[in-house]
């Protein structure tokens, strides 16, 4: 058994870090003092909670283990740092600045291994590719910035960065990656009231999806067939992917219902394990648990106080139980890593991002010895990211559809006008035949 999955939440005031089991509804420790931003909270590889922290003028990333409710580990970094990020085997955490530097340091040293500066305007949001092998970025510029981390494709594009979105024209408020890799879609919200989906293999919008309110928090389905979107009219709004939906319904286009019982602006969305439930928090300081499947609420859970910011949903480990935590501690020694570097060090500082990330399948241990040979899982990976999304590879059809459709009509439209210019230029003649003979 991994462990349970465990629904934790913060606020953007000081209002400490909640958490429940999703299923029994239970609660287990309440974290202290965290003030988290939002996207400002991450759980790594699920030893333990980071958070960025916004107070005054300064800031801070604060570490929590599951055993106690005090912070256990603070770091000071050189600015006051927004969104988090972690890779899936939390060997990295990626920190977005106020200044638009990006950050990025590696967990088990604590090491800045790499800043650079990335938009004009603060960092927004950060988020990992399923794969790994790039970072999304937004920010208050609006500008959207898929960076990359493959010495090959970086020489390929001429600078870090693979793909620069700048169509929104306000800040950006959320991004969610699919499956894929560099051949997933993107989508992203802004504070100018769309969702842009976005191709990362070619680098086009396939989708612009217009909103009756801002939205400030996204969620893919798994499945990719729909998104949701969270608003500051305490609606979730559910836009569709796939499908070619009309205007006809009260929402607008591609919006195919809601799910509706915050009574605040819903700020954060995630996704449980089995991809049924969806968790989503609001400045209400409430948390709601929806089945997707029925549309009705599934649980309720209540934050302290002050609204909520972030909202994840993680395993906790077995043996995370905070009556246990003195002997867990014991047996197992601290799972939290050092403060994070506050500068580069001077032998880094030429240093670029290169072969930072490595994808690391995760299998059973029953699997048999032959499928872990490295050269056939990087094939593996090789033939699912030729493959990318069915969502993209969707769109992209029905783009294509359109605009065959578009070309037959204009075809349709030109052939028209050259039958009444034909019928003009022959009325025409047979006039000034009839005057001939007349005269």
């Amino acid at each position: 058994m991994e462990g349970t999955e465990v629904v934790v939440a913060s606020s953007p005031v000081d209002a400490g870090i909640s958490c429940w089991d999703l299923r029994s509804g239970a609660e287990y420790l309440h974290h202290r003092s965290c003030a988290s931003p939002p996207h400002g909270l991450v759980c790594v590889a699920d030893r333990f909670l980071a958070s960025s922290q916004l107070q005054d003028s300064s800031g801070a990333v604060f570490y929590w283990s599951w055993h106690k409710p005090q912070v256990e580990v603070k770091s000071f970094p050189a600015e006051p740092i927004k969104p988090l990020a972690a890779n899936r085997e939390g060997t990295y955490i990626a920190g977005g600045g106020l200044s638009g530097d990006i950050y990025f340091w590696e967990v088990a040293s604590g090491r800045l291994l790499k800043k650079w500066h990335a938009h004009y305007r603060a960092v927004t949001c950060l988020v990992f590719s399923d794969d790994e092998s790039l970072l999304i970025s937004g920010a208050e510029d609006g500008c959207v910035r898929v960076w990359i981390f493959d010495d090959v494709r970086r020489e390929e594009a001429g600078h870090l960065y693979e793909h620069s979105f700048s169509e929104h024209t306000l800040r950006v408020t959320g991004i969610v990656t699919g499956y894929g890799g560099g051949n997933a879609i993107i989508v992203s919200a802004s504070e100018d009231r769309t969702c842009k989906v976005w191709s990362l293999s070619t680098g086009r919008l396939l989708r612009n999806v217009v909103f009756p309110s801002i939205i400030d928090a996204i969620a893919l389905d798994p499945g990719e067939h729909v998104f949701y979107a969270g608003s500051r009219d305490g609606k979730i709004y559910i836009a569709a992917l796939n499908a070619v939906v009309s205007s006809s319904n009260s929402y607008g286009m591609h919006i195919i219902g809601s799910l509706s019982d915050h009574s605040k602006a819903v700020t954060c969305l995630a996704f449980s394990m089995d991809g049924i439930l969806l968790v989503s928090g609001s400045e209400d300081g409430m948390v709601r648990v929806w089945d997707t499947k029925t549309h009705n609420i599934f649980r309720i859970f209540k934050h302290g106080k002050g609204p909520v910011s972030n909202t994840l949903v993680v395993r906790r480990p077995i043996d995370s139980n905070p009556r246990n935590s003195q002997t867990s501690s014991k047996k197992h020694g601290s799972l939290l890593s050092p403060p994070l570097d506050k500068y580069l060090n001077s032998s880094d500082e030429n240093r670029d991002a290169k072969a930072l990330i490595v994808c690391q399948p995760t299998f059973s241990k029953s699997v048999d010895a032959s499928y872990c040979s490295g050269h056939i899982i990087v094939d593996q990976i090789k033939e699912l990211q030729q493959q990318g999304s069915s969502a993209a590879a969707e769109m992209e059809m029905e783009r294509l559809k359109i605009d065959s459709q578009k070309s037959m009509q204009m075809v349709q439209q030109w052939k028209k006008m050259y039958e009444n210019l034909h019928q003009f230029c022959v009325n025409e003649l047979l006039d000034v035949d009839r005057a001939g003979v007349s005269n």
